[in-house]
């Protein structure tokens, strides 16, 4: 790691998260470790569709941004960038904690390839997904909350 220990970089990215403005809405929790971060929202009605279950928007969220922040906790310098991210969705969750898992699982000079499942408050799998991102031209120093 450059100037933080990787503990720190960690922690400094689950700050970095905790401070984007989206998330006073989802409420969410992350843990960063090398390679990996997992993430927890509480599932509630205003997350729900009009069918009464958590909207897709929520599951992509949970996805895209455990694989981002586990690609991000290889990256010491800079911010990184989700390039593209497929999502499937595969079992409806109206209730309880959802927790998302998202592992590295390729990296190389130019990009990091991602994936992530989420798991509903009984531990099933109810959507999955994987992405490529690449390292931007942003400090991350420079992003407010990573400190």
């Amino acid at each position: 790691m450059s100037q933080k220990s990787a503990q720190d970089h960690y922690l400094a990215l689950a700050s970095m998260y905790k401070a984007a403005p989206i998330n006073a809405y989802y409420l969410p929790e992350m843990v960063v470790s090398e390679g990996e971060a997992v993430i927890e929202i509480e599932a509630c009605e205003k997350h729900f569709h009009s069918a009464g279950a958590v909207h897709g928007s929520v599951y992509f969220k949970m996805l895209d941004d455990a694989a981002f922040f586990a690609a991000n906790s290889l990256e010491p310098e800079f911010f990184v960038l989700t390039t593209s991210f497929t999502t499937y969705l595969t079992r409806p969750a109206s209730s309880g904690k959802l927790k998302s898992v998202g592992k590295v699982v390729n990296s190389n000079k130019s990009q990091f390839i991602a994936e992530s499942v989420v798991y509903d408050e009984k531990g099933r799998e109810i959507g999955r997904g994987n992405g490529i991102f690449m390292r931007s031209k942003m400090a991350l120093a420079d992003v407010p909350g990573y400190s």
